[in-house]
């Protein structure tokens, strides 16, 4: 049966098949009830292997806001519990379970899911019930349409600012010529959309440009194509299931352009795991973040999440999520649960983050700069813009 011809109430019902858990925190603070915190998360599906980095992200988080005394909600201490659904990879199931964490569980903040379409698609939600959401592992130049609605989007990885600054990272490098292949997914489909244009302008050629699906199985055939073609560059704008299928069957083809450019996936510390420690050195993918000392607690971030799980933090949703946190925190320590004083301080503070200061033009960071990571002997440098740079960008020597 279709779900969406479904009753409200056999909607209600088949949502909470799914329901994970209901993580509470335990006792009350202060005699105040638990603020409950409610998201939906990819665990099974196509996209259940990028989400732990995030879901991680919020435990983490949750624990520490725990330990000392609970979440300030106008001045009173409060635990925090999650209610949390599996989405199961499909963005109409995120719609119907944030609808009903608004209608039916009555949660009183909302954290995000995983990824772009998930986003745009509870977007029209958040608008519907006038309820703010900091958004996180998302970018989409289509959601400027919002103006500045309910959600926003605490990264720099615009598509469109992507775009210009990997045209003019390559052109920096003397690169004439790249292949693209593009997941047809919105975050990725976009960006290719504002990249082609940008590296005509930059005197780049495109020797090959072409699109896959989400559920890619073999690039064999591409990736033929592109070994023939030799191009300086190769872009693969993949997610971080074909991220893990492009690095092996690059390696398997010899591809040896010197410019790997990876994205979403090679951020999370999953990636090395998956194609091999030796074969990320000199990957390039998005992310904005390291763990550097003039960002006030960033160190300290990266060394509890190691500490608690024993890998890196996700250079890019990771720190995402947890940038979500701190200016969700902010908001409500000084307006409680109040939504509209929370939506009106988000659309209009400048909040700080272990990503440096972050205000808001609409749904869009304002302030952080477009930026790319390279593995560099096992670690993360920022190798563009050079202004926040921790190391200088390298080619790939081998796979």
């Amino acid at each position: 049966m279709n779900l969406f011809h479904l009753t409200r109430r056999a909607v209600s019902t088949a949502i909470a098949g799914v329901l994970l858990s209901s993580m509470a925190a335990g006792a009350l603070a202060q005699g105040a009830p638990a603020v409950r915190l409610g998201f939906s998360m990819a665990r099974t599906g196509m996209l259940a292997n990028a989400t732990p980095s995030q879901l991680n992200t919020y435990e983490l988080w949750r624990e520490q806001v725990n330990a000392r005394g609970g979440l300030n909600v106008g001045g009173v201490m409060r635990k925090v519990e999650f209610v949390t659904y599996d989405d199961q990879s499909r963005p109409d199931q995120a719609v119907r379970i944030y609808e009903k964490l608004i209608t039916d569980d009555k949660v009183d903040l909302l954290l995000a899911p995983w990824g772009t379409p998930f986003h745009i698609s509870i977007a029209p939600v958040l608008e519907k019930y006038k309820f703010p959401m900091v958004g996180n592992t998302a970018a989409s130049v289509a959601l400027r349409q919002v103006k500045p609605g309910y959600i926003w989007f605490p990264t720099s990885a615009i598509p469109d600012r992507l775009g210009s600054e990997l045209a003019a990272m390559l052109k920096a490098q003397n690169v004439k010529s790249v292949a693209v292949l593009a997941n047809v997914l919105p975050f990725t489909k976009e960006i290719k959309t504002f990249l082609e244009p940008e590296l005509k302008k930059a005197g780049i050629e495109v020797k090959l440009s072409t699109d896959y699906p989400p559920d890619i199985k073999d690039m064999t055939s591409t990736l033929t194509q592109v070994k023939q073609l030799n191009p300086d560059a190769v872009i693969a704008l993949a997610y971080p299931g074909d991220s893990v299928l492009y690095a092996k069957q690059a390696k398997e083809l010899g591809i040896a352009s010197p410019y790997q450019f990876v994205a979403v996936g090679p951020s999370d510390a999953f990636f090395p795991k998956a194609v091999g420690a030796s074969s990320t050195e000199g990957v390039i993918t998005i992310a904005h973040w390291a763990p550097k000392a003039e960002w006030k607690g960033s160190q300290a971030f990266y060394d509890a999440y190691v500490k608690k799980f024993g890998e890196e933090p996700d250079y890019l949703n990771s720190s995402l999520a947890w940038m979500s946190l701190e200016i969700l925190e902010t908001a409500v320590a000084k307006n409680g649960l109040d939504k509209a004083r929370i939506r009106e301080q988000i659309s209009t503070d400048t909040f700080q983050t272990i990503n440096g200061p972050v205000r808001f033009n609409g749904v869009e960071n304002a302030i952080t700069p477009t930026a790319f990571v390279q593995y560099q002997k096992g670690k993360m440098q920022l190798v563009w813009p050079q202004s926040m740079a921790t190391g200088p960008l390298q080619t790939k020597k081998a796979w």
